[in-house]
């Protein structure tokens, strides 16, 4: 909006860098503002990078909460419009069980939830558990009922990062690893914020006339830190993640929501999900799966997909959800996944300050939108939001990238193709002219050097971490213990700093280590012990 400012100042800036901040930060952006994001950590490092990646029909919410229900089918058909290489249509099946009929949730209760599925604008059909069965063979095969629903899986972490680079594209600027620590404030007014860089040691003061609060479950402590209270309801989830796809098809249990209910498939893997309980807030920046969490959803998940027994888990993971509500139940399971968007000028007469929250994943969309319009409505800006429409980059028609030609190279060949599937047309900015580029690095995820060259020089990566949510570099089966060092090499090498291989793969191996821990047992065990000597060995021959 504005051309004349200085360049610590800004239409808006936008805290926390999960997708509804990324998502704001594209929106503000795509409407002409001059927007600053700032995130503490990395992109999708919070509650977006830590879900089962499921795009949501909605079905889920139908029964018990049908305005959420309709946002979130509205908003799965737009994702699959606009971000065509995060997505993945599946399908989705919710089954009954024969325990399910004796706790009141059997075909009486399939039929109710029917209806409320059509009635928020859902394709919900009962079909045959025989063509459930050839539908998705890794199905329990005593169910008893099954209802077909437009189900698919999200990957967030490239949702998270293409938002932001289109953000970035229309001219927003984003720093990561850097906190907030104050907020200039004069009177009754928000004016900027107070910020320190976490790896420079450099304190910042950027400025704006709106700020807004997007920082998920921390959202609780930077709205504090502005003087207004939001009831936050820290619930954390736990999930699995298992050794190769077990299922093809999103596996639901047709009943009340409860722990363990979701078997999503992603990529090469398969994720059960999820626990809901409330946790402190002081616990919420290191979240840790107990060793009860495996139990039950390894329990749960064997009555959807009787296999998940005999299948390895790679690692368990938790996140926490930013619900809004001043609820005493002490899962959260009752309480509405809508969105919450405040002015707190309105709110709380604390002009220049908005928090958007609540919500989820396949809603993030529409709260961008709402947080935008409040933004606008300030400003004065009459701009109508676009992202409905728009494709994000990489999910533009393959029209545009068809161009690229794979070379016969084997090795190459799959790296290309896994590249055009993760970077979708942005992989025209992949160089594979020479060898070296088309080397694979990620066997598992097929990345190659060119990637890793991309995601340094285009999508701000610095570390092994930012690097694998960009790539899926070491989330394949192996889990890393064949690539990270190669990767490790040719990452630092993009960054200019040969000498910091070592340590970025120490500090990668050491984060991923803590979601091995809490399944360390069978072969997860014996992989964490093999993953032990090949890393002591690699470093006793230097």
């Amino acid at each position: 909006m504005a051309n004349n400012l200085k360049d610590n100042e800004f239409d808006v800036i936008i805290v926390g860098g999960g997708i509804t901040g990324a998502g704001t930060a594209r929106d503000c952006s795509l409407r002409g503002l001059r927007v600053l994001l700032i995130e503490r950590n990395d992109i999708a490092d919070g509650a977006t990078g830590r879900n089962h990646g499921l795009l949501h029909s909605g079905a889920r919410y139908a029964v018990k909460d049908s305005e959420s229900a309709t946002e979130c089918i509205k908003e799965n058909m737009i994702l699959r419009n606009i971000a065509r290489n995060c997505v993945e249509d599946t399908q989705g099946l919710f089954i009954t069980l024969p325990e399910d009929a004796e706790t009141g949730f059997g075909l009486d209760y399939q039929k109710k939830f029917i209806d409320a599925c059509i009635a928020a604008g859902i394709s919900a059909k009962a079909i045959d558990p025989k063509d459930a069965i050839r539908m998705e063979p890794s199905v329990n095969p005593t169910l008893i009922g099954a209802v077909q629903v437009p189900d698919g899986s999200v990957d967030p972490f490239r949702l998270c990062s293409a938002n932001v680079l289109d953000a970035k594209l229309h001219g927003a600027k984003v720093i990561t690893y850097t906190e907030v620590t104050e907020f200039v404030k004069e009177d009754n007014t928000i004016k900027g914020v107070k910020v320190h860089n976490k790896k420079t040691g450099e304190d910042a003061v950027y400025y704006a006339p709106v700020t807004v609060n997007a920082a998920g479950i921390w959202g609780h402590s930077i709205a504090e830190m502005a003087g207004v209270h939001v009831g936050m309801y820290p619930a954390k989830g736990a999930l699995l993640v298992f050794g190769h796809r077990v299922n093809n098809v999103v596996i639901n249990r047709c009943r009340k929501s409860a722990d363990g209910d979701i078997l999503v498939p992603g990529d090469t893997v398969t994720v059960i999900g999820t626990t809901s309980t409330k946790v402190p807030f002081e616990e919420c920046d290191n979240m840790s799966v107990t060793r009860e969490e495996v139990e039950l959803l390894l329990r749960e998940g064997c009555a959807l997909c009787p296999s998940l027994a005999n299948t390895r888990i790679l690692r368990a993971y938790a996140g926490v959800r930013p619900l809004v509500a001043s609820d005493d139940d002490p899962t959260g399971r009752s309480i509405s996944r809508g969105i919450v968007c405040l002015d707190h000028e309105t709110r709380d007469g604390i002009k220049g300050f908005i928090t958007i929250t609540g919500g989820k994943l396949m809603t993030y969309r529409l709260m961008a939108e709402w947080a935008t319009d409040a933004v606008c409505r300030k400003l004065a800006v009459a701009e109508q939001c676009k992202t409905a429409v728009t494709p994000l980059p990489g999910s533009e028609p393959k029209d545009q990238y068809s161009e690229v030609k794979i070379p016969q190279f084997a090795g190459a060949n799959l790296g290309m193709k896994a590249s055009i599937g993760r970077q979708g047309s942005m992989v025209r900015k992949i160089d594979f002219t020479n060898a070296e580029d088309r080397e694979l690095v990620c066997e598992c995820e097929q990345v190659t050097v060119g990637e890793i060259r991309y995601a340094v020089n285009e999508l701000g990566v610095t570390s092994l971490r930012d690097l694998r949510r960009r790539t899926r570099v070491g989330m394949g089966t192996c889990q890393g213990a064949f690539c990270i060092g190669k990767a490790a090499a040719a990452l630092a090498a993009a960054l200019g700093k040969p000498e910091m291989a070592d340590q970025l793969a120490a500090d990668y191996l050491n984060e991923r280590w803590k979601g091995m821990s809490a399944v360390g047992w069978g072969d997860t065990l014996r992989e964490m012990e093999y993953l032990q000597r090949v890393y002591k060995s690699s470093n006793e021959s230097k």
